[in-house]
C-alpha cells in the first residue's frame, strides 16, 4: 500500500484527537476522593473509591498519543511516490528541525502529563489499605490529565506542521536534483 501525505496527516490527526478526547473524559470522570472505612483492627483504614474509568481512559489516551507520534515521525521520512531523500537533507532545513524537536518535546511532555496522574490513580486504587486511621483517601492531582490531553492535541498539530515543512523540504530537494540533471546534460551543437 502506498500512503499519501494526506492519509498520513489524517491518521496523525485522528490519533491525536482520540488521545485528547479520552484524556479530557478521564479527567472529568475522576472522583475527588475516596471514602475511608476503618478496619476491625482499629489501626488501619481501607479506602473505597467509586467506579473510576480514569485509569483505563488515561492509558488509552497515552496509547493514542504514542500512535499519533510514531505515525507522525514515520510520515516525515516516508518515501512518498517512491522517492526518498536523505534524512540529513531534511534536517538541514532549520524550520523543519525546530518543529521536529518541538514536536518531540511536546510529545514527551504530554506523555508525562498523561501517565503521571494515570499511574498515581492506579496506585491509589490498588494499594488502598493504610496504617493511618486519619488517612483521607486522595486521588491523583486534579487537572494534570486534562492538561496532558491538551498537550497531546498540541503534539499532533506540531507533527502536522513538521509534515508540511518536510513536504516543502522535499520539493526543494527534488527541484535542486532536477536542476543538477539539466545542467549536466551536454548540448550537442554540430552543424
Amino acid at each position: 500500500m502506498v500512503a499519501t501525505v494526506k492519509q498520513m496527516s489524517l491518521i496523525v490527526s485522528a490519533f491525536g484527537i482520540m488521545s485528547f478526547i479520552l484524556g479530557v473524559i478521564g479527567e472529568n470522570k475522576k472522583p475527588a476522593a475516596g471514602k475511608a472505612i476503618p478496619n476491625v483492627d482499629g489501626v488501619s483504614v481501607t479506602c473505597q473509591y467509586p467506579y473510576d474509568p480514569t485509569v483505563v481512559l488515561g492509558f488509552l489516551s497515552a496509547i493514542f498519543l504514542i500512535a499519533s507520534s510514531v505515525v507522525g515521525y514515520l510520515s516525515l521520512f516516508y518515501p512518498y511516490n517512491g522517492k526518498s531523500i536523505p534524512q540529513g537533507t531534511l534536517l538541514k532545513h532549520t524550520s523543519f528541525a525546530i518543529f521536529l524537536n518541538v514536536a518531540l518535546f511536546t510529545t514527551g511532555l504530554a506523555a508525562m502529563a498523561i501517565l503521571w496522574p494515570t499511574i498515581t490513580e492506579h496506585i491509589h486504587l490498588t494499594r488502598n489499605v493504610h496504617r493511618d486511621v486519619n488517612y483521607e483517601c486522595p486521588t491523583a492531582k486534579t487537572g494534570i490529565l486534562g492538561g496532558g490531553a491538551f498537550l497531546s492535541l498540541d503534539s499532533s498539530l506540531l507533527w502536522l506542521v513538521a509534515l508540511m515543512l518536510a513536504g516543502n523540504a522535499r520539493e526543494d530537494f527534488f527541484e535542486e536534483q532536477g536542476n543538477k540533471k539539466e545542467s549536466n546534460v551536454e548540448v550537442d551543437v554540430s552543424d
